[in-house]
C-alpha cells in the first residue's frame, strides 16, 4: 500500500454535486485541499461506498477477510450489526469482531445488538440485558444501538425493550429499526420510540409510509432478501431518506459485488448521480456521524477511482489517503476467537419424524428473494414426505440444549433427494436442516456437529461440507476459495432439482420469529403474527 501525496481526475463531488477537474492533496490521510485544473487524468473520483446494514457473519468469514473483498468493490466503509455472533458468543463474540476487523483499513463501524436473543421463544448464549448493552454501547468501536426487532416490546411498552432503547437514548446513538409489514398504530408507537431506520420494507407504499414518519428507509439487495426492484423508485421521490445496504450477503455472491452493484442498478435505470452516490455514501456517513470523507478539504481522503460512470470498474480504493485496494489484513490469529462447543451427540430417538396423516396440518412456503414465509395447509404421506409437491421435513436443533429439537414440514426448496443442513439459523443459530428423508437429514445434521459448524449437503450418498469454525458462523480462509466451494455445493443442490436462488440463506430464515409469518424453533412451530408458539395440526 502507497500513500500519496496528490490524485488527478474527474472530482465527483457530492455535496456540490458538481463534476470537475481536480488535483486532491491529501496530508497524514486527510484531504488538505482540492484545486480545480483544466487538464487532468480522465478517470473519475467518487467517494467511497458505505453498506449501511450488514452481518459480516452471514459472508461466512472473519472481518479481516471479509474486507479484502468489499475493498475491491469500492466499499470504504461498513455499519455492522454483530447480532450474529453476540447470540452465539456474547459479549466476547462482539469484542472478537471489533478486534479482528482491526487488521483490516477497511472502516468497521459497529452497532450493540438490541435484540439477543431475538425474541422472549429464542434461546442464545448469553442474554443482553440493558446493562450488557449499555456496557457495549460505552466501548469506543460501537457507534449505534442495532435493529430492534422486536417490535411487538417497542408496540406493547414491555419494560425490559424500553429500557434497551434507553440505554442509546440516554447516550445519543441512533438506533436502527427492524419492522417488516407494520403499519398504522403500530408503526406511529414504533417510531415514537425513537428508531430511525428500517431495512425490512418489501413493498413502495410501507417504504413511503415509514419514510412520512421521518425514517429513513435501507434498499436492501442481499443474497436471499432482495428489495431493489420493489423500492428503486424512492431515489427519486426521498433521495435524502434512503440508503444502500446488503444486510446479509453470502461469500459467492460477495465475490461478484457489494454496494457498487446497487450503485450500477441504479444508474442503469436513469437515476440521478448525485441521487444514487446520496444513498450510497453520503446519507449514511451523515445518519451515523461516521469518520469517513465525502471528498471534501478537511476529511479523510476516503474515496475510490474509477473509470467511467456506468461500469464503475474499481481502479483504486482509497481510505485515509491510502490505496488499500491489493491490500491484505494481518493473518489471523484463531487462537482469540473463543469457538463455541457444539453438543457432541445427537440421538434420532429424541426426534418424533412422524406427523398426522388424518388431518391436515401447516407447512412452511419459502418465498424465493424474501425473508418473510406464507402458510399452506396439506395432508402429509404417513413417511411425512410429499416429493411430488415440494413437501419436506424441516429439523431445528438447538445449539444451546440438545434436548430441544423441533420438527415441522416446508414447502418450496424443490429438490427431490438428499438433505442440507447448517449452523446458521439466524438468529439464534441452531443447527438447521432440510430433506427429502429421515437418513439424510439425520447425516447432515451430524456432519455439522462432528465439524463443530459449517454447511453441508447429502444426495443420499455423498456429503459436501464446508466446516465454520468460528462460531459455527464463519471461517478465516481466503474469500475466493470459500467462494468457490460454496458454489460447489450450492450447484450440487440446484442441479438435484432446489429452484431458490440461495437455499443455505433461505434456509437460515426459516427459523427466525421476527420475521412473519410461520418459522419453525426448536420448541415448535412459531407464528410471527400472534407472537406465539402453534401446533402443526391446522384448525
Amino acid at each position: 500500500m502507497n500513500e500519496l501525496n496528490m490524485v488527478s481526475g474527474r472530482l465527483v463531488d457530492p455535496i456540490r454535486r458538481k463534476i470537475y477537474n481536480a488535483k486532491i492533496h491529501i496530508r497524514n490521510g486527510i484531504i488538505e485541499r482540492i484545486e480545480e485544473e483544466p487538464a487532468v487524468s480522465d478517470v473519475y473520483i467518487l467517494p467511497g461506498f458505505v453498506d449501511s446494514h450488514v452481518h459480516i457473519e452471514s459472508s461466512m468469514l472473519v472481518p479481516s477477510r471479509f474486507s479484502e473483498v468489499a475493498l475491491r468493490h469500492g466499499t470504504v466503509a461498513v455499519v455492522a450489526d454483530p447480532h450474529e455472533v453476540a447470540n452465539v458468543a456474547g459479549i466476547d463474540g462482539v469484542k472478537f469482531m471489533i478486534e479482528n476487523a482491526k487488521n483490516s483499513p477497511l472502516k468497521f463501524f459497529f452497532g450493540a445488538p438490541s435484540c439477543v436473543p431475538a425474541s422472549p421463544v429464542d434461546e442464545c448464549f448469553q442474554p443482553f440485558t440493558p446493562e450488557r448493552v449499555g456496557e457495549l454501547l460505552d466501548l469506543p468501536d460501537i457507534y449505534f444501538l442495532a435493529e430492534m426487532m422486536n417490535f411487538p416490546g417497542v408496540i406493547g411498552n414491555n419494560p425490559l425493550v424500553h429500557s434497551i432503547l434507553q440505554q442509546a437514548h440516554i447516550r445519543n446513538k441512533p438506533i436502527d429499526g427492524h419492522a417488516p409489514g407494520l403499519a398504522g398504530d403500530g408503526l406511529v408507537r414504533y417510531v415514537s420510540a425513537g428508531i430511525t431506520t428500517d431495512h425490512e420494507c418489501f413493498t413502495l407504499d410501507e417504504a413511503i409510509s415509514k419514510i412520512k414518519l421521518g425514517m429513513k428507509v435501507l434498499i436492501r439487495e442481499g443474497s436471499a432478501a432482495r428489495n431493489f426492484n420493489a423500492l428503486h423508485s424512492l431515489l427519486r421521490l426521498y433521495p435524502e431518506m434512503v440508503m444502500f445496504c446488503t444486510d446479509d450477503c453470502h461469500p459467492d455472491e460477495l465475490v461478484e459485488g457489494h454496494i457498487n452493484r446497487h450503485v450500477r442498478k441504479a444508474l442503469s435505470l436513469g437515476y440521478n448521480l448525485f441521487d444514487v452516490i446520496q444513498a450510497a455514501s453520503v446519507n449514511p456517513v451523515n445518519h451515523y456521524k461516521l469518520n469517513v470523507g465525502l471528498l471534501q478539504p478537511g476529511q479523510p481522503a476516503d474515496f475510490i477511482v474509477v473509470d467511467n460512470l456506468s461500469d464503475l470498474n474499481i481502479l483504486s480504493t482509497f481510505i485515509n489517503g491510502i490505496d488499500v485496494t491489493g491490500g491484505k489484513p494481518k493473518p489471523v490469529q484463531r487462537t482469540n476467537a473463543p469457538l463455541y462447543q457444539f453438543p457432541n451427540s445427537f440421538n434420532t430417538d429424541k426426534i418424533d419424524f412422524h406427523f398426522p396423516t388424518d388431518k391436515y396440518v401447516k407447512v412452511i412456503k419459502a418465498i424465493d428473494g424474501e425473508l418473510i414465509t406464507d402458510v399452506v395447509n396439506s395432508k402429509v404421506p404417513s413417511l411425512g414426505y410429499d416429493l411430488n409437491n415440494d413437501i419436506l421435513k424441516i429439523v431445528v436443533l438447538s445449539r444451546y440444549n440438545p434436548a430441544n429439537i423441533g420438527v415441522g414440514l416446508i414447502k418450496g426448496f424443490g429438490f427431490k433427494k438428499g438433505a442440507i443442513a447448517a449452523s446458521i439459523a439466524h438468529d439464534s443459530h441452531h443447527i438447521v436442516a432440510i430433506g427429502t428423508n429421515d437418513e439424510s437429514i439425520v447425516s447432515v445434521i451430524q456432519y455439522i456437529l462432528s465439524n463443530r459448524g459449517g454447511i453441508c449437503y447429502s444426495d443420499g450418498d455423498k456429503v459436501s461440507g464446508l466446516p465454520l469454525p468460528f462460531f459455527g458462523l464463519m471461517s478465516d480462509i481466503d474469500a475466493n476459495v470459500m467462494a468457490k466451494e460454496y458454489s460447489s455445493i450450492n450447484e450440487r443442490i440446484k442441479a438435484d432439482g432446489c429452484t431458490l436462488r440461495a437455499p443455505f440463506m433461505t434456509m437460515s430464515f426459516m427459523s427466525l420469529t421476527v420475521i412473519p409469518h410461520l418459522k419453525l424453533t426448536p420448541q415448535g412451530l412459531f407464528d410471527v403474527d400472534s407472537f406465539s408458539l402453534t401446533p402443526i395440526v391446522a384448525d
